[in-house]
């Protein structure tokens, strides 16, 4: 059933408010769907509270805050860097409390991909359904290829093809096993990197306050000189500035993307109507402490004329963390963060090989794609969205030639933008589906949980959402750029 504004309700033939939320809905919402006591070939609740705890977490936490903060503080100096993020974490939290309404209400496989379909468009349900998974199936290649480039760190002498195939057999292998094996999987890598990022803030505290080696007391050195602020571009006066700013926004956006994820595991969890609120509730607190904590510290440690911040790999040499603990005379941490951008690379691609399979598993159930699509093992695993999701893993071995990753690389840009776009449609049909309620005359009082500030912190993500994509990648029209 579509919901729609009351202005277009005269000629169309609505439910009756009883009806908004049929039985079936309910029970779902109860986590008594069908598929909690599913015969064979369902998906199967084993996800349990801790699984889809970490999985939140570990969807906040990823090479974006360990390596890619790096570029961003190069781009917009400490206090940008810190308001960017900022910014960009308050637009998550309105989408992901946004989303965890209507997972809670129906918490199905293939969440968001679903609600756009239900309460906007079938179209736009299946253009964004398709996009969403070829971003994951792109990204894949992408975070395989990253492994190999990290244990590069320590050894140059097997040939990063061999990582390569490691690490694509082992996250098929997790994802081949069900999705309890995944959930534990997820569970570790995020107890690993929440581990390392609390502590990485606490010791940088204890550095900037001179605690380190050097017993240098740093402060707020580098907010002075080279200054709070960097000029994108050299463009002088508060134009580069707020330039700068923006700049940091659209990394930070693609910085946050991965959040949520949790919404695709609502399907297979248990007792989803409370243990999906309880992970979502707790996002805005690790958006605080990890990205904006994270930030503070980074921007107060390290300043952004750094040379080593223009190395831009993916291993630990590019980490601002790591060259403010290396500034501080620390040799042996580097080794250590290094396992942890690893820990977060292999959680990433795990999340990918799942997510993939389980959005070509709700657009099969939307009659979208393929019927083999929605079809699973005994074990609830959709075997063929994870077998054709997992094929994408190979065109990681196109980086191993250099001509080959040039293409490669066309392919992964092409889909940069597609989580944006997802958050965009989630919004929306957040917004469709608040006022649909409305009209329906349903009071969001007696859900197991609601959204803040509706609808306008809905209003103030969308309109965000809306602006960063349109100018996404502005950078190409400035002086020297094209």
């Amino acid at each position: 059933m579509d919901l729609v504004s009351p202005e277009k309700t005269q000629d169309l033939d609505l439910e009756k408010p009883k009806t908004f939320l049929d039985q079936k809905v309910i029970d779902a919402s109860l986590g008594e769907s069908p598929s909690c006591n599913e015969p064979d070939g369902q998906m199967q609740r084993r996800l349990k509270a801790r699984h889809v705890s970490m999985i939140a977490i570990g969807g906040t936490i990823g090479t974006g805050l360990f390596v890619g903060s790096g570029e961003a503080l190069l781009k917009g100096g400490p206090v940008g860097l810190l308001l960017g993020y900022s910014v960009m974490g308050t637009v998550v939290y309105s989408m992901m409390v946004a989303l965890g309404e209507m997972v809670t209400m129906f918490p199905v496989t293939g969440a968001f991909i679903h609600y756009t379909t239900r309460f906007v468009d079938p179209a736009l349900g299946f253009a964004v359904g398709w996009n969403y998974w070829y971003s994951f199936a792109v990204t894949l290649p992408t975070e395989i290829t990253a492994a190999g480039i990290v244990i590069k760190y320590w050894t140059q002498s097997v040939n990063v093809a061999v990582w390569i195939t490691i690490f694509l057999v082992a996250t098929t292998t997790v994802n081949f096993f069900g999705v309890k094996w995944y959930g534990e999987a997820e569970f570790f890598c995020s107890a690993i990197k929440v581990a390392a990022i609390v502590g990485l803030i606490i010791l940088g505290i204890v550095l900037d306050l001179g605690g380190g080696p050097n017993h240098d007391r740093i402060g707020f050195r580098y907010w002075i000189s080279p200054g709070a602020f960097n000029q994108l571009n050299e463009i002088p006066g508060s134009t580069g500035r707020f330039l700068a700013f923006w700049s940091v926004l659209v990394q930070a956006a693609f910085s946050y993307q991965g959040t949520e994820i949790v919404a695709l595991a609502a399907g297979e969890a248990e007792n989803p109507r409370r243990n999906v609120p309880k992970a979502i509730n707790k996002v805005f607190y690790r958006i605080l402490i990890f990205y904006i904590g994270g930030m503070t510290v980074v921007g107060l440690l390290v300043p952004y004329t750094s040379p080593q911040l223009l190395g831009g790999s993916s291993d630990a040499t590019s980490s601002p963390f790591v060259i403010a603990i290396k500034s501080a005379g620390i040799s042996a941490l580097p080794d250590i963060v290094n396992v942890v951008i690893l820990t977060a690379v292999f959680s990433a691609a795990n999340s990918d090989l799942y997510a993939g399979s389980r959005i070509l598993f709700g657009l099969s159930s939307d009659r979208m794609a393929p019927r083999i699509f929605s079809h699973c093992t005994a074990q609830g695993i959709p075997v063929a969205g994870l077998g054709l999701t997992a094929m994408f893993g190979l065109l990681a071995y196109m980086n191993v030639d250099t001509s080959g990753g040039t293409v490669f690389e066309w392919f992964s840009n092409i889909s940069s933008i597609t989580g944006l776009v997802t958050w965009w449609s989630i919004l929306l049909a957040y917004i469709r589906f608040f006022h649909g309620l409305k009209y329906n005359g349903m009071d969001r009082n007696s859900f197991a949980y609601r959204a803040p500030y509706q609808p306008w912190l809905s209003y103030f993500g969308f309109t965000m959402i809306t602006l960063i994509i349109i100018f996404n990648g502005f950078e190409v029209f400035l002086s020297g750029k094209w």
